[in-house]
């Protein structure tokens, strides 16, 4: 078993009390948007670029860090090691862009009232990353803030 290491970034995109989410139904998964960091690629720019491709969805930006974790997982006969990191975003508008075949059909978003989307989540660490997500959007939709998240 070989031990494969890369680096990966993704979003978490909360409107209105909704987030998104990707039901990937030919692995019986549901998943936060993220793909690989491309060499010389900044993590923001990689979490803009692979939500952008996995939703379809054009004008997002990113509004907090949610920083980053090791996942450690078995796949295939090797041993991944993965650096994630997220970030909370939000929609700019509603511009959308189509996506690749590969994307349509591997990645359904789909919108999930927050109180119910980290529970449908497969996997724990995206779990704490929308739990994470929920709590510094609920704390920057509080009365009294001045600053915007």
């Amino acid at each position: 078993m070989g031990l494969r290491q890369y680096a990966a970034a993704g979003g978490v995109v909360i409107e209105d009390g909704m987030m998104l989410l990707l039901d990937r139904p030919q692995r019986d998964e549901v998943r936060l948007p993220k793909g690989h960091i491309e060499p010389g690629e900044e993590p923001e720019a990689t979490a803009l670029r692979e939500v952008c491709e996995e939703t379809g969805l054009a004008d997002l930006e990113i509004a907090a860090d949610l920083g980053e974790r090791i996942v450690e997982f078995d796949y295939q006969g090797d041993h991944y090691r993965r650096t994630e990191r997220y970030f909370l975003m939000r929609k700019i508008s509603e511009r959308t862009v189509a996506r690749s075949k590969k994307d349509a059909a591997d990645f359904h978003p789909v919108w999930a009232p927050m109180a119910q989307a980290a529970a449908r989540l497969t996997y724990a660490a995206e779990r704490d990353v929308a739990e994470r997500a929920i709590l510094l959007y609920r704390d920057a939709e509080a009365p009294g803030r001045d600053d915007d998240v």
